[in-house]
Formats: C-alpha cells, sequence, structure tokens
C-alpha cells in the first residue's frame, strides 16, 4: 500500500475529511457566532429557511380560499391590467382589502397589500398561479426573522440567544397560514411594521420618534392588528431602554416620545381612514343603543364610533360566539387563546380554518381551558412590572451587568398585549379562531422560548451529558417544527388538497366539507361532492348554503326533483341570499325542471310569494316573466363562477 508522508492512502483520505469537517464547523461557527449580526448576514439565511419550509409548488398551485377573493375578484388588483379601468394606485386607501368600496365592504381595510398586488399583477403575476404573491409573504417572513436577531442581539447582546431567537420564529408551525397563504401578507407586513418600530428604540432620542412613527403607521397601513404597537412600544422603551441605552437609558423619556410617535400615528391613520373611506357606524355603538348603559360601556362605544371600524360580518358559521352572551364569550375567547398557545409548543395538528361547529360556545364558564387561558393574559401583566423593577434595581448596584429579565417581560407583554386585539374578548371578530393571529404574538414566544433554552444551555454548562441531551431536545423541538410548517405548507399546493386536509385536521368544520364538496364538483366528481356535502349539512342543519349546495349537486346530477326540498329548505332560510338562490334556480332551469306548469315552477313561485319583498320573490317571478329571453337567470343576477374574475362594479 503506498504511503504518503508516513501515511497510507486510506489514513490520509481520513485525515484530509476530519480536517475538511473541522474547517467546516469553525466557518460555519464563524459565520453565525463570530461577529455581532449585521442585517445582510441574518436575512440570506432565514430567508432561505423560510423558502425551504413554506413554499408552494411553483407551476401546480392554485388560488386557495381567501385568495379567491383578495385576487381574482379584486377589482382594484386586476385594474392595473385593464387599460379601460379607472382605477388609480391611490386608490388603495379607498377600498377595502378586498379592493370593495364603502358601502360593500366586508371590514377589512389593509391598503398596503392591495398596493404589493397590484404591483405584482402589473409584472405578470396574474391569473395563472398566486405563486408570486405567495413568495413576497415567504421572503418577509425570512426578513423578519432577521429583524429579531438583530432586536434580541441589541437587548441581550448574546449572539446564540438572538439567534435562536430567529430560527424558533422562521419555524414556528403555526404561523404556516400566515406564510403559506396569500392573504397572509397583511400579517407578515403589519409584523415588519412593528419589528421595525421595535427596532427604531435603538436609535438616539432625537431620531427615535420619528422613526417609530413611521414604522407605526405602515404597520397600521397594512393591518389593523398594528394597533397593538402603541402600547407595546411605549412599554418596551421603558423596559429596555437600560439595555439599548446603557449609559443614558432616560426610560421614562424615550417611553413619553415613544407614546407620542405610536399614538400620534394611530391618530393620523385613524382621521384618515375616516375621511378616505367612510363607513356607516354599526347600530349597536350608536349613542342611542349606549344611553342606558354603564358610564364605562358608554365610553368604549364612543371610542368604537371615532375608531370607526367598518362593520364586520357577523356569520355564526365562521364565529359562533356571535350568539353567546358576554360571558360565555370571553369562556370560549379563552378557551381558543389557551389551544393557540399549546399549539405554539405542539404543532400536531395545524388547519385553515376552524368554522363551526369546530369551536363552539362552551357550555360552562369555568373549565381548564378557559383558566388556563385566564391565567395565560393575568400571570404576564402582572409579573412583567416585577421583572422590570428587579432589573432597574440590580442595574443601580452593577451598572455594567446585563439582565435579561426586561427582555422577558417584553415578551410575556408582548404576547397577551398582541393577541388581545384579535381574541374576541374585547370586540367580536367574523372569525372566532385562525392559526395567522399567531403571527404577532409569536414574537414574544420565540423570545421567551430561546431564552429559556440558553437559560438551560447555561445551567447544564458543565454537566456534559446532561448538556448534550438539553442540545438533542432543543435540535428535536425545531426539526418538530419544521417538519409540521414543511407538512402543512404542502396542504396549500391547490384548492382540493387544502380543504382535504382541512377536513382531516377539523372534522367537525361544517365549512372545510362545504369546500371540499366545491372543489371535487369543479373536477367533475359529482358522486364525492354528494358525500361531503351531506356531512357539511349534517354538522350545519341551519346553514343555508349547505342546503342549497346539497340541491345543487343533486341538481347537476341530473335529480332536479330530489334537490327541491333543499333548494327549498336553503331559500326559506335566507331569502335575500341573490348569489344562492339564483345559482339553485338557474340549475333548475338549465335541467328543465322549470317549465310552464311543472310542480317544481309552482313550488318556486308559492315560495317566492311567502316572502315578498326579497330576491327569493324577485327572482321567482324573474325566471317566468323573463327566462327564455336569458335562458334562465339574468346573467348580471347569477354569482361569480368559481375561479373567475370581479363582475362590472
Amino acid at each position: 500500500m503506498s504511503e504518503v508522508n508516513g501515511q497510507s492512502a486510506d489514513e490520509a483520505t481520513v485525515s484530509e475529511g476530519r480536517a475538511f469537517a473541522a474547517s467546516f464547523r469553525y466557518h460555519v461557527r464563524d459565520y453565525f457566532l463570530g461577529d455581532d449580526p449585521t442585517f445582510g448576514q441574518t436575512s440570506l439565511p432565514m430567508c432561505l429557511l423560510s423558502m425551504l419550509l413554506f413554499t408552494r409548488h411553483p407551476l401546480k398551485t392554485n388560488f386557495i380560499f381567501d385568495e379567491q377573493e383578495a385576487l381574482l375578484a379584486n377589482p382594484y388588483v386586476r385594474s392595473v391590467a385593464d387599460p379601460l379601468s379607472k382605477l388609480r394606485w391611490v386608490d388603495a386607501f379607498h377600498r377595502d382589502f378586498w379592493g370593495l368600496l364603502p358601502d360593500r365592504s366586508i371590514g377589512s381595510y389593509r391598503p398596503i397589500p392591495d398596493i404589493v398586488w397590484r404591483a405584482l399583477w402589473a409584472i405578470g403575476a396574474r391569473d395563472q398561479t398566486p405563486f408570486l404573491h405567495h413568495w413576497v409573504n415567504v421572503v418577509l417572513h425570512g426578513v423578519n426573522a432577521a429583524l429579531i436577531i438583530l432586536i434580541v442581539h441589541k437587548l441581550s447582546r448574546d449572539r446564540a440567544l438572538a439567534w435562536r431567537a430567529g430560527v424558533l420564529f422562521v419555524t414556528t408551525a403555526v404561523l404556516t397560514e400566515a406564510v403559506s397563504g396569500v392573504v397572509g401578507i397583511a400579517d407578515v407586513l403589519g409584523a415588519l411594521g412593528a419589528l421595525l418600530a421595535l427596532a427604531s428604540l435603538n436609535l438616539s432620542a432625537w431620531k427615535m420618534p420619528f422613526a417609530v412613527f413611521t414604522a407605526t403607521l405602515f404597520g397600521l397601513f397594512c393591518k389593523e392588528s398594528a394597533l397593538c404597537v402603541v402600547p407595546l412600544v411605549p412599554f418596551a422603551a421603558v423596559m429596555t431602554s437600560q439595555l439599548t441605552h446603557p449609559h443614558r437609558p432616560r426610560r421614562w423619556g424615550r417611553a413619553l416620545l415613544a407614546a407620542v410617535a405610536t399614538v400620534g400615528a394611530f391618530v393620523l391613520y385613524v382621521e384618515s381612514r375616516r375621511r378616505m373611506f367612510p363607513t356607516v357606524t354599526p347600530a349597536e355603538l350608536t349613542v342611542a343603543a349606549n344611553a342606558d348603559k354603564t358610564p364605562l360601556a358608554r365610553t368604549f362605544a364612543s371610542l368604537l364610533r371615532w375608531y370607526a371600524q367598518p362593520a364586520l360580518p357577523r356569520d355564526p358559521l365562521n364565529n359562533p360566539l356571535v350568539e353567546a352572551t358576554p360571558r360565555f364569550r370571553v369562556a370560549g375567547a379563552l378557551r381558543v387563546y389557551a389551544r393557540g398557545l399549546t399549539q405554539i409548543l405542539f404543532p400536531w395538528h395545524l388547519s385553515g380554518d376552524y368554522s363551526a361547529p369546530q369551536e363552539p360556545i362552551p357550555d360552562r364558564l369555568v373549565f381548564p381551558e378557559s383558566v388556563i387561558g385566564a391565567l395565560a393574559i393575568v400571570i404576564p401583566l402582572l409579573l412583567a412590572p416585577f421583572l422590570g423593577i428587579a432589573a432597574w434595581w440590580r442595574r443601580r448596584r452593577d451598572p455594567e451587568s446585563v439582565d435579561l429579565r426586561p427582555l422577558a417581560a417584553l415578551a410575556m407583554v408582548w404576547i397577551v398585549v398582541s393577541y388581545f386585539p384579535v381574541s374576541n374578548v374585547p370586540v367580536l371578530l367574523p372569525t372566532v379562531r385562525a392559526e395567522r393571529f399567531w403571527y404577532f404574538p409569536a414574537i414574544g414566544t420565540c423570545i421567551l422560548l430561546a431564552m429559556a433554552f440558553t437559560w438551560i444551555f447555561r445551567k447544564l454548562r458543565d454537566r456534559e451529558h446532561l448538556l448534550v441531551a438539553a442540545y438533542v431536545v432543543f435540535t428535536a423541538f425545531i426539526t418538530v417544527q419544521a417538519v409540521a410548517s414543511r407538512a402543512h405548507a404542502n396542504d396549500y399546493k391547490d384548492d382540493l388538497t387544502f380543504w382535504d386536509a382541512t377536513r382531516h385536521a377539523v372534522p367537525r368544520s361544517a365549512k372545510a366539507h362545504l369546500n371540499y364538496s366545491v372543489m371535487q364538483g369543479a373536477r367533475g366528481n359529482l358522486q364525492e361532492r354528494l358525500v361531503a356535502n351531506q356531512t357539511a349539512l349534517d354538522l350545519a342543519p341551519k346553514w343555508p348554503m349547505a342546503s342549497v349546495y346539497l340541491g345543487d349537486t343533486l341538481c347537476r346530477m341530473h335529480r332536479p326533483n330530489e334537490a327541491w326540498s333543499y333548494y327549498a329548505r336553503g331559500f326559506a332560510l335566507t331569502p335575500n341570499d341573490q348569489n344562492l338562490i339564483a345559482l339553485g334556480v338557474q340549475c333548475l332551469w338549465d335541467e328543465h325542471a322549470l317549465t310552464a306548469g311543472s310542480p317544481n315552477r309552482d313550488n318556486l313561485e308559492a315560495i317566492g310569494e311567502r316572502y315578498p319583498g326579497t330576491w327569493l320573490a324577485f327572482l321567482a317571478r324573474d325566471i317566468t316573466d323573463n327566462g327564455e329571453a336569458h335562458n334562465g337567470v339574468d346573467p348580471k343576477y347569477r354569482p361569480r363562477g368559481y375561479n373567475e374574475g370581479p363582475k362590472s362594479e
């Protein structure tokens, strides 16, 4: 056997391999821990990791769930490709998230995401695939993780802790909906504004308020949830000034400047929205409706009147808490909060929908999850001031010390305060539960988890075997999060895959089964559509859409006489739903089930007469008078077809 410098060839190869491995470990460690992190250094690996975990298939993906309304049916976004359209870029501030005018709005006002979508539409990301729209979320998620690394490092001066916080955030599986779903751009951009506002606290006193003001205003115009920045950034200034500016903290002065900046941005946002997007005050918020209530209730109602939130939909299917008394609503909201916290740690079941009866009104006020939810809100708010005072007292005795208790206090309060506006506790939301609501709170959870793991590693530094075990647990935790993220991101491959995964993740969601049935119907699988549609109706027997769609399934299977009973039931439940009624009537016409003298025609006319002045009465009469001329329902009254663009305004 040949020798090289006294070594065999095999020994030389092994030696070279070990040298290469050692060199690789050295360069990797040097990249992450050799110097203080910079934005360029942190954003590259975080964006790459985000791409690896959350990217949808670039060729086979299509428009899923709310993406239909947000992109395909959004007249503002699509108008950029219409040379005859008169919509301007600035009109994003005069329309809602779905491109609708104030009189047709369903409540969400987020102009900056609409501008981003319109820009992407202008460069060619149109009807064929939402991939580019979605990829913006993926890249921005990595950018947010990079900002977390920079913020945590500035506050802790610990490079390893900072990188752990960033990796924990970017891999948090419960955030998959916000990152892999196109409409999650509002959450991702809103959090970007919040993180920029938090990072601005590092600046000198004269620069900081201007940067905080700009970042807060940006976040608010991305998503309403960014209003949590208004109290959180001043609180962060109080807690962390001794960390960001150890020689001249001036905590209360900086907090006051931050408060003026965030409140000023909030007031400007509200007053701008009131003028650019005027809405009608909901009846329950009027002065007359609150005249007999307590002073506190009247004050809260007056604040909401000034805030001028567009009226939100109230659908018991999407949020059963609409029908709950205030106490049971709070109990149900606390249960949802506890379940969300559990998902942060154990993301076994992830879903894009939690509609009724998956999250019903609780049958009692006190139960384990409501207690856990309440404690998870109260304890951080009570504990945070003590942590801050303890850190302040320690600094008086040792000015050079780096005490991380203020960072822990900020992270705990961040979780509670950022989730509270979307918790269904202060106001009812259209949705009972959504994983994208955790995008803001996850900023706090990832910091707390990173601090907990770092503390454990330090405690076990001299106990090698236990330290190795701790690193194994940390690696396993990250791996579970990453695998769950990738698995759930695969659910967003296409609309059929999405709803199939959703109905298995939340088997008591009527909407999941119904949408799965629609996807099957769009592919011509009517028997599968019938089975899934029946499941949806069994779960939500009072849901008009479930009844009408089951009738529509039977009608398309050339069984119009069987379909009629379901049509009639659904029509009676919602006699003013133009789209549902037109859908059913058109199918009956196409199946020649509304010919003169037929039982179904007589039944339609009779049910229309029972609801005078409704769309049901109008369409029942119009199909009789003008059905031959329009080949059924007048096209201007028919619903928008699946995967179609907006109808003319």
